[in-house]
């Protein structure tokens, strides 16, 4: 469970349009100036709200991109789950190709305020917060693969799909820092072939 980043929780709807324009002025600053050389000063004049008022809810910047890291993987979350519930009766070599193309579509949401949020890093835990969200989507991967599971010859299907999200994740990650002179499609076709070999491997039980 990820933390509540927001200093007081906003009980009224009043209180929560605050929130949201204090939260979305965030976004717009940190993609403006970057993480570093933004702050709540420039937020609160972007949110147009007092920096009072802004404090009333979030004590520094971190826990305001704290809060949009958290949005972010939530949306990345409900759009893998999603798909995986769309492709869920489909056999694997049909289900991994539109599932693989789903990751990358899902980490190409907002890229530029995912990029500034990158900076922030260790300061508002985003490694540790996305591991949780990956963590949320393995179990989901693992029930699909359990589904399917006279479709493959890999047996340990928690380490299966373990390795599946994670190897994914890491591909895309060096994909976002450095974009490959390959077409996407491309590259989607060729990390799903390497999946469905990997399930259909004699090699591993």
């Amino acid at each position: 469970m990820m933390e509540r980043n927001v200093r007081r929780k906003p009980s009224q709807s009043r209180s929560k349009a605050t929130v949201e324009v204090i939260v979305e002025g965030a976004a717009r600053v940190f993609v403006e100036r970057g993480f570093d050389s933004a702050t709540t000063n420039h937020i609160a004049k972007a949110a147009g709200v007092s920096v009072g008022s802004l404090y009333q809810y979030f004590p520094n910047k971190e826990a305001l991109a704290a809060e949009l890291i958290d949005r972010h993987l939530a949306e990345l979350l409900r759009l893998l789950t999603e798909k995986l519930a769309e492709v869920a009766t489909l056999p694997v070599v049909a289900a991994l190709p539109a599932m693989v193309r789903a990751m990358f579509d899902a980490h190409s949401h907002e890229p530029q305020l995912h990029r500034v949020l990158m900076e922030a890093g260790s300061r508002v835990g985003m490694d540790r917060r996305k591991r949780e969200v990956l963590r949320q989507f393995h179990a989901l991967a693992r029930l699909y693969l359990e589904s399917h599971r006279d479709e493959l010859k890999v047996r340990n299907l928690d380490l299966g799909a373990y390795l599946l999200v994670f190897a994914i994740e890491n591909i895309m990650r060096e994909i976002q820092a450095a974009p490959p002179p390959w077409p996407l499609d491309d590259v989607v076709a060729h990390v799903a072939a390497m999946c469905v070999a990997y399930l259909d491997s004699d090699v591993v039980g």
